[in-house]
């Protein structure tokens, strides 16, 4: 879903001129606001920029990406209930993607073993191959976009985030530390 790109912030000074007809505005969480919503937009953006380059979307990039074993590296078959919980989106909308997907070949569906009535998305050969062919750029893009930050600000910031986003009922995104090996 495209958003509204927010070049041209207000200045400090006019959130400060703000608070006279408004005097419930706090001027440092509205500019706060403003940036954040910005460096959404500019990520979003960029990985919109970078999928359509490979006749992908975010939201199909996702489906697959949720079809796929990250640990083993290996397709992993899901219902489109299970999908569409686990993308955060509605049904209707995973079906959509599941409808494209499909339709390009990237993804089968095929009626469970254990329960004929329920569907179950599979990730195809060529689903798998283009995965597999557009993660390693989707890695660099992001790592591109982080790359003005130093680690230990990037901890910060994900501290943060997920401080702004803490609700008890939606998980976290755990920040595993991996040794590399030579």
């Amino acid at each position: 879903m495209p958003m509204l790109l927010l070049k041209d912030l207000p200045r400090y000074e006019c959130l400060l001129e703000a608070v006279r007809k408004h005097p419930d505005l706090d001027p440092s969480a509205c500019e706060a606001y403003l940036n954040l919503l910005r460096a959404g937009d500019e990520a979003y953006r960029r990985s919109e920029a970078f999928f359509g380059e490979h006749n992908m979307s975010p939201g199909r990039f996702t489906v697959m990406m949720l079809l796929y074993d990250k640990l083993e590296g290996h397709p992993i078959p899901q219902t489109p209930a299970d999908l569409a919980e686990m993308a955060g989106v509605k049904r209707a909308t995973m079906t959509g993607l599941i409808d494209t997907l499909e339709r390009d070949g990237l993804v089968t569906r095929a009626h469970d073993s254990g329960d004929r009535r329920m569907m179950v998305i599979h990730l195809t050969p060529k689903g798998h191959s283009v995965l597999e062919s557009v993660m390693p750029g989707h890695f660099k893009q992001m790592a591109a976009q982080m790359a003005p930050l130093s680690e230990n600000e990037r901890k910060t910031l994900v501290r943060l985030l997920n401080k702004l986003g803490s609700d008890p009922a939606s998980p976290h995104i755990e920040r595993h530390t991996h040794v590399a090996t030579a």
